[in-house]
């Protein structure tokens, strides 16, 4: 099992009968072969949209303490990941992410898809985030209830008591 994101080196491509197989070099050192349409070899910056519906295919994936990868994520990890996939470098805490200079404040009558929430007992106390997916939804990585990424309702308790912070990634540091 490789975790989402990793980079492998290829170092050989199948032929004939097995040319939808490639061979990688993985982090310990051993090779394996992979095929050719589990891997991205041109990634692309994805849209917003993209962005909701590939945070969508992370449903159920268990709530990690401090994890950044697809074999567990916490809150904070889980939205940088997403934001990266549109190209944009983000803070690795989610009290971090909240007080980034490439993000705005929004207010939160204003939410677009993509924007970012910020959620604890202040803003000086910021303990978790999500990422606003559309009708009232956010999707997150918490371990509250069923731990795990999901989506919840904005209008939740308890989500609307917690959100202190709506922020939305400015036009310049997504073309960085």
């Amino acid at each position: 099992m490789i975790p989402f994101e990793s980079h492998l080196e290829i170092t050989a491509e199948g032929q004939g009968d097995h040319a939808d197989w490639l061979q990688v070099r993985l982090v310990d050192g051993r090779s394996a072969w992979v095929q050719r349409g589990d891997v991205d070899l041109a990634p692309q910056k994805l849209t917003i949209e993209q962005s909701i519906a590939l945070a969508r295919r992370f449903l159920g994936i268990t709530y990690t303490w401090a994890g950044t990868s697809s074999l567990g994520f916490d809150c904070s990890g889980f939205t940088q990941m997403l934001v990266r996939s549109r190209g944009i470098v983000l803070p690795r805490d989610a009290d971090l992410q909240a007080v980034w200079p490439g993000a705005a404040s929004v207010d939160r009558k204003h939410l677009r898809l993509g924007d970012l929430l910020f959620f604890g007992s202040s803003a000086d106390h910021i303990t978790h985030t999500g990422m606003f997916i559309g009708h009232g939804q956010f999707i997150h990585d918490t371990p509250r209830g069923h731990p795990g990424v999901q989506i919840s309702r904005v209008k939740d308790q308890p989500w609307t008591r917690l959100l202190v912070s709506c922020r939305r990634v400015k036009t310049a540091a997504i073309q960085q």
